[in-house]
């Protein structure tokens, strides 16, 4: 029964996790959000470039996406925070001061858009080469037929594994801690190890974890609910195809092309 009690008082104190709450809710959720979010729309802006890159036929274009995206997937998110962070804080210290939110933003859209360039890649080769031909015999440009075509369907396909980056990213956003931060500028799980330091109770440290859970484990059931929808919608194309004469597959895809490219 002590084990028992040492343990309640140690994770669930809580008068400890009243004394934490309004600094988590106040400061520490609309920071991780921000890194969280910010990093998310770079990293995915990037990506996508990435991804086009890395599917040229100029190797001028394709291998330097490559190298990029070997090397921020092969590097620790922790090392890559720590360079750039360290690396490039004279420079920050010049154009915005002693605010380590713009470079730890910088690091995490790096991470991002590696993992985020070879999700949308992979999404884009799955798409079959009839669709691109499809769109060549009905008068569109290489150029308009990946746009308008090709790419809307592989990122339709892997929007579950883009959410699920999206969470891995929200994650990743407590390293930045590493950087130093202003007390107005920490963190949720800053907030939280600091509780935790000055009061010698995990309390808030745990607490500050029930967040993350509130923020990330409704969009693994987001990822989830679109990943079901992806596959009964194409069960049920496949069944209509199987009821009904054959028809191009590409047709639907190709007709709203051709519906925006007027």
């Amino acid at each position: 029964m002590d084990v028992l009690n040492t343990l309640w008082q140690t994770f669930f104190d809580v008068d400890a996790m009243r004394t934490a709450l309004p600094e988590l809710l106040r400061v520490g959720l609309p920071n991780t959000l921000l890194l969280a979010l910010t990093s998310a729309v770079i990293g995915t802006v990037v990506g996508m470039l990435l991804a086009i890159a890395g599917l040229s036929g100029s190797r001028w274009l394709r291998w330097p996406a490559r190298v990029y995206t070997d090397v921020f997937r092969g590097l620790p998110a922790a090392v890559t925070i720590l360079l750039i962070g360290v690396g490039l804080s004279p420079v920050g210290l010049q154009i915005w001061g002693p605010n380590p939110y713009p470079l730890g933003i910088l690091a995490l859209s790096l991470i991002a858009s590696a993992y985020i360039g070879e999700i949308f890649r992979s999404g884009i080769q799955s798409v079959e080469a009839g669709q691109l031909e499809a769109a060549r015999a009905l008068g569109f440009s290489r150029p308009s037929g990946m746009r308008l075509v090709v790419i809307p369907q592989g990122i339709r396909r892997v929007l579950p594994a883009l959410v699920n980056q999206f969470i891995a990213l929200i994650k990743e956003s407590s390293l930045v801690y590493f950087l130093g931060l202003l007390a107005s500028q920490r963190d949720l799980f800053r907030i939280g190890q600091d509780a935790a330091a000055n009061t010698g109770n995990e309390s808030a440290l745990l607490l500050a974890g029930l967040f993350y859970l509130v923020i990330t484990v409704p969009l693994t059931h987001v990822v989830n609910a679109i990943d079901r929808r992806l596959r009964d919608g194409r069960r049920a194309d496949g069944a209509e195809g199987a009821d009904d004469e054959p028809t191009d597959p590409a047709a639907p895809s190709l007709a709203l092309a051709q519906e925006a490219h007027r």
